[in-house]
């Protein structure tokens, strides 16, 4: 992989290690401050994980790895900390703010601790977990049941005249996960707002080191359920990267077209819920009728509503045949006259538009200082997306474009999914039109590379997915951290609230239309 020079001459007192494709350079611990503060304000790289690996079991030691993205070459580097015989490493939070949540994440799963974190918390699991169990080092057993403990969650607390708390959840009154919300209100006003996951953690993480592999795949299919090609792209991408196996050209274009009738699926559904949350029923009852069509047709071209089980390690399950093709096409030029004909009467509703405009409007310096990904960066005009940035299956070879809006309000995020459905159904046009003949899978190897490390990038509909997979001296997965947008997104929703009245929360809440399921994971 190349990488302008400035970026070389930056790594080149560090040794480089041989990791396939992605260069691994380890660093120092007392050096990764400098060194990830300069990759990410001077050369712009983009912070995509931090993974902490717990390879004692080989002889070595926990390591911590942080990925940089360079969208400009299309190219990820890692930096590698060795920790040796410590259970600290430095916090880099004060150089990358968005690193600050991977670091919560190291030191509730793994126990180490970035020292000068400045509000280190556990997160990702609830407070009935005992804080001297860390289920992601090899000592721990997937299938060991911890002690209940009896720990108490302290949220942030504003102080003054006149500010009382209001909570919500976590239960709520939708078939939806659990998620705790904390408001601290001064008359209508949100001053703060914060949220309180960890509610359906389920070990995912644990669990990739243990399953063979067809089991991987169907366990990155349910990390966040409406979001199953995404995840399972993802992994499966990550795989064969680091396998150097070659997906045929049929199978490549059958994956573009899933995951755009997901993202499709999916824009209906918020782009109709969204204007619920205004009361307005003709919208919501439209959209969810036109939803419905395209899950069907995901169900008449993969056997599943959620298209699971048909992304494979190699390609995909089963072939879509020539007629069912035709018929797609037929069917998303109606479903596509249908969505136009509902939103020229819902786009001239000005009372709903009226609600939407100003409401939720999240401040562009606190969003980029999140790391938001997805829907929330278009919003406010940063044109995020791995189908650009680092793309992949045929997208090189597509035409579309990245709707932006600038104002970053709840109308912005509508907006950017009104705007997004055009060019899905472009896309979809496109390869359903291209896909040529040709096998479904390639060969996967019986055993994958030693020591390797590879990332698997996909656009999820509600933004970038990330998978960083790393193998032992055996060629054996040991370490698979998946990051869904939501994981980042989650911590800077509370921004889009502040300034707004309780009445407006649903309907902030489903412009984001976040993942519990994807955060906790």
């Amino acid at each position: 992989m190349t990488f302008r020079a400035s970026v070389l001459n930056i790594l080149n007192d560090f040794p480089r290690a041989s990791r396939g494709e992605v260069p691994v350079y380890t660093v120092p611990a007392l050096d990764i401050r400098t060194v990830a503060s300069c990759l990410y304000h001077d050369e712009k790289l983009l912070l995509m994980s931090v993974v902490a690996a717990d390879e004692r079991p080989g002889g070595g030691s926990f390591c911590v790895y942080y990925s940089f993205g360079d969208p400009t070459h299309h190219a990820v580097l890692v930096l590698r900390v060795v920790l040796g015989e410590a259970t600290t490493f430095p916090s880099i939070v004060h150089e990358v703010h968005e690193a600050s949540w991977y670091e919560k994440e190291i030191y509730t799963l793994f126990g180490l601790t970035p020292e000068g974190h400045p509000h280190l918390q556990r997160v990702l699991v609830h407070e009935n977990w005992p804080t001297d169990a860390f289920p992601l080092r090899k000592d721990f057993s997937w299938d060991t049941r911890p002690e209940m403990a009896d720990g108490v969650f302290e949220f942030s607390r504003v102080e003054g005249e006149g500010i009382y708390e209001v909570p919500v959840g976590p239960i709520h009154a939708g078939i939806i996960e659990p998620g705790h919300f904390r408001f601290s209100m001064i008359g209508e006003e949100i001053i703060q707002l914060e949220a309180r996951l960890g509610y359906v953690h389920k070990g995912s993480e644990k669990l990739f080191e243990t399953l063979p592999f067809e089991k991987k795949v169907q366990l990155a299919e349910r990390i966040s359920g409406d979001s199953s090609i995404g995840h399972v792209l993802a992994f499966c991408q990550g795989v064969e990267s680091m396998a150097n196996v070659s997906v045929p050209a049929r199978a490549q274009h059958i994956r573009v077209l899933c995951a755009e009738l997901e993202r499709l699926a999916n824009h209906m559904n918020d782009i109709g819920l969204i204007m619920l949350g205004t009361a307005y029923n003709f919208g919501s009852s439209q959209l969810a009728r036109i939803r419905e069509r395209v899950m069907l047709l995901n169900e008449r071209v993969t056997g599943h509503r959620y298209m699971r089980g048909m992304v494979v390690l190699g390609g995909i399950s089963r072939d879509v045949s020539d007629d069912v093709l035709a018929g797609a096409l037929r069917e998303l030029a109606h479903i596509h006259k249908d969505f136009n004909d509902v939103m020229r009467i819902c786009r001239g509703n000005i009372t709903m538009l009226n609600r939407l405009e100003g409401s939720g409007t999240i401040d562009r310096t606190a969003a980029i200082d999140h790391g938001i990904l997805g829907l929330g960066a278009k919003a406010i005009g940063i044109a995020r997306d791995a189908r650009k940035e680092f793309p992949y299956a045929v997208y090189p070879d597509l035409k579309f474009e990245i709707p932006l809006e600038e104002s970053g309000d709840v109308y912005a995020r509508w907006m950017v999914r009104v705007r997004e459905v055009p060019e899905v159904f472009s896309i979809l046009d496109q390869v359903i039109r291209s896909i040529p003949s040709g096998s479904l899978r390639g060969d996967m190897p019986a055993a994958l590379p030693p020591n390797m490390i590879s990332h698997g990038i996909s656009e999820g509909w509600r933004g970038t997915i990330v998978h960083t997979i790393l193998t032992d001296n055996q060629g054996i997965i040991t370490r698979v951290q998946v990051r869904d947008p939501s994981f980042l997104n989650w911590h800077a929703f509370g921004y889009a609230a502040k300034g707004g009245v309780l009445l407006d929360f649903p309907l902030i809440n489903k412009s984001f239309n976040l993942s519990y399921s994807g955060y906790d994971r």
